[in-house]
């Protein structure tokens, strides 16, 4: 079943417009790569999915019992979040405030649900530590639980292993690949190629020309083949 349906989606802002005519959809299961050149609209693109911006023209479309606000998402990280004094649970806790409303203070079951979250990505014995004393690996677990506390379909992931060590990005990608297999829908804005072929289900490559289909299928077409002898570069 499709959870997210853009129909001729022209992005952009004030004067400017970054993409025109760009259609795809999002199948509850899949695991769709954004891939493209820096400027190329991946970020407006993000926002727009988000709720965050509203398309130029063109519709999205929300179904399978989702909506934006439904959309777990783990953004970029700024040098100012990475030096958050919050402690580790009361991130994740965080992510269950779109399920609050008005209540000032979180339910057992939120509580619990931030327990197990943190316990699924292995990061329950950091519960109490300051969130800017851990690794950059072990903040990027922290705030795909946050993630996790917002969502039970789909996880929007911008950038997940920007910034980590090869031992930590092998790890985080094995953590999403395992998420995915859970049956959690998965939209990540990726520079690494190489990485989006191995564990992505769709690619969408925007910037360049224009591509969506299955990471096979983009691959062989004209658009994958140019970037990939490209190594990719630019993004």
């Amino acid at each position: 079943m499709a959870q997210i349906i853009c129909d001729q989606l022209t992005l952009g802002y004030e004067n400017t417009r970054l993409l025109s005519g760009l259609s795809f959809q999002v199948n509850a299961g899949d695991y769709l790569c954004i891939v493209g050149e820096n400027g190329s609209g991946k970020s407006t693109l993000v926002r727009t999915l988000l709720g965050l911006q509203p398309p130029v023209s063109g519709s999205i479309r929300f179904s399978d019992g989702l909506s934006a606000r439904e959309i777990g998402y783990l953004p970029q990280q700024t040098e100012v979040q990475r030096d958050f004094p919050a402690s580790v649970r009361e991130i994740v806790l965080s992510g269950c405030q779109n399920r609050m409303g008005l209540r000032p203070f979180y339910r057992r079951e939120e509580r619990a649900l931030a327990e197990s979250n943190m316990e699924k990505l292995g990061i329950q014995n950091l519960a109490e530590h300051c969130y800017r004393e851990l690794s950059g690996g072990q903040q990027q677990r922290v705030l795909l639980a946050r993630a996790l506390c917002a969502t039970r379909k789909l996880l929007l992931l911008d950038e997940p292993v920007s910034g980590l060590d090869p031992f930590a990005t092998n790890e985080m990608y094995h953590l999403i690949a395992g998420l995915n297999d859970e049956g959690i829908s998965i939209i990540m804005v990726s520079h690494d190629i190489d990485a989006a072929l191995r564990y992505a289900s769709h690619i969408l490559h925007i910037g360049g020309g224009t591509f969506f289909g299955t990471a096979a299928d983009y691959a062989a077409s004209p658009v994958g083949r140019r970037y990939l002898d490209l190594g990719g570069s630019g993004v």
